[in-house]
């Protein structure tokens, strides 16, 4: 299944999308003139093909990434969306998507539009955009099953809530950007950071400094779910701002981020790996190391975190298969020339970053070189590098990934990463 991978690299502040054969990195197709939103990511979608958003052109893109490796085009088909792009979200089949708008390059949420996007419409993809209320809304979109239609849940701050809209209804609305009103709505803490759900189980989950809050549908409404606390093998503290599934072996994954809370102080920020079995109900905790840990990846058998800190950088990888997951691997990454410095936060402009991006359907992990234009690709198996890949452009802020491998599931977790 290796030999069939791809990585789609996006650089979007240069405004490139480059698609590579893996493990060679030969180039295969490229979009230019396309600003990949770096906070929403890439979706994957059923039928082998990814969303992403151009926070640019204020589009959403489907990419058909095997149809261009095997000479076809790599973008399929677009949709008008509002931006900035805060979130972005799928229904199990693929066909309803669900994009928030929040900050963009503001220091405050100003936008409250929201769009939905039919990509099965007859004549093509048709968006409808609405109104909700300003904030940085993360979003779910549970299936309708056999007789309801599908529900949008918007995760809402300050103050906190889940609140539950029909889809057929938003796609209905008139034109004009109305403002839309829940039809349902369950309390959630004002500080709501991180969203997923789990088609398996109907489950879906919100990450708060509390915990991470479940509900699941009954009906058109939801229904509440005792809370999952983040301590876990002894270990407390800290709080997760985003999840993510492992669905080859249904497991939940966040990161916790604690310590100081200036961000001037990063090189300090705790970080453990937290996961959570959603079969089983077992829950645990492992230290990654201090620093900056910014997002991470599932792999076959593996997850993968990168770790920035001034004394020097690390891919972490994870074994998740045969029970307890472990770490087996610390592997040195080459230093970034504009790295986040002491004293300074890391999101300052200019401050490279890494992103890091795997398939459940492959043992391979790709960690990006923000500013150099390199993508080195591990093989999560050994912990042991297998090819370094150079881009044409310098993927300024670390970009963002993704590697695919044909049937490999992963739109069994319909959020965008």
């Amino acid at each position: 299944m290796t030999a069939a991978a791809v990585l789609l690299a996006a650089d979007h502040v240069a405004g490139t999308v480059d698609l590579l054969d893996l493990p060679g990195g030969r180039p295969l197709a490229r979009l230019t003139g396309r600003h990949i939103s770096e906070h929403t990511g890439f979706l994957a979608l059923p039928g082998d093909r990814v969303a992403c958003v151009d926070d640019r052109a204020g589009e959403l893109l489907v990419l058909a990434p095997f149809e261009a490796a095997r000479g076809g085009v790599l973008l399929a088909a677009a949709a008008p969306v509002a931006v900035p792009a805060e979130q972005l979200a799928a229904d199990p089949d693929g066909r309803f998507l669900v994009v928030t708008t929040g900050l963009g390059a503001a220091a405050e949420p100003w936008s409250d539009l929201l769009t939905v996007v039919d990509l099965a419409a007859p004549g093509g993809p048709y968006a409808v955009r609405t109104r909700t209320r300003t904030g940085e809304p993360g979003i779910t979109v549970l299936d309708g099953g056999r007789t309801d239609g599908p529900l949008a849940v918007l995760r809402h701050r300050e103050p906190g809530a889940l609140d539950v809209h029909r889809l057929a209804g938003l796609l209905a609305a008139a034109p004009g950007c109305p403002v839309v009103t829940p039809h349902a709505r369950l309390p959630l803490p004002g500080d709501g950071h991180g969203d997923a759900h789990d088609p398996v189980t109907g489950y879906l989950f919100a990450a708060t400094g509390s915990g991470v809050h479940r509900a699941h549908r009954s009906g058109e409404g939801l229904t509440a779910a005792p809370p999952l606390p983040w301590a876990a093998d002894g270990r407390t503290g800290g709080r997760g701002y985003f999840l993510r599934i492992d669905v080859r072996h249904r497991l939940l994954w966040s990161c916790l981020r604690g310590g100081p809370a200036g961000p001037a102080d990063w090189p300090a920020w705790t970080n453990d790996a937290w996961w959570h079995h959603l079969d089983t109900g077992r829950t645990g905790r492992i230290g990654l190391g201090e620093g900056l840990v910014f997002r991470m990846a599932v792999a076959a058998d593996h997850v993968a975190y990168a770790r920035c800190h001034p004394d020097g950088d690390e891919l972490v990888l994870l074994a998740t298969g045969g029970g307890v997951p472990r770490i087996t691997a610390r592997v040195p990454l080459p230093p970034m020339a504009g790295a986040p410095r002491r004293g300074r936060t890391p999101w300052d402009d200019g401050a490279q970053r890494r992103a890091v991006a795997a398939s459940p359907g492959a043992p391979w992990v790709a960690v990006s070189r923000g500013g150099h234009g390199e993508v080195h690709l591990f093989d999560a198996a050994s912990g042991t590098e297998r090819a370094r890949l150079t881009l044409p452009g310098p993927l300024d802020e670390g970009g963002r990934l993704a590697l695919l491998t044909p049937g490999d599931g992963a739109h069994r977790d319909p959020a965008g990463r």
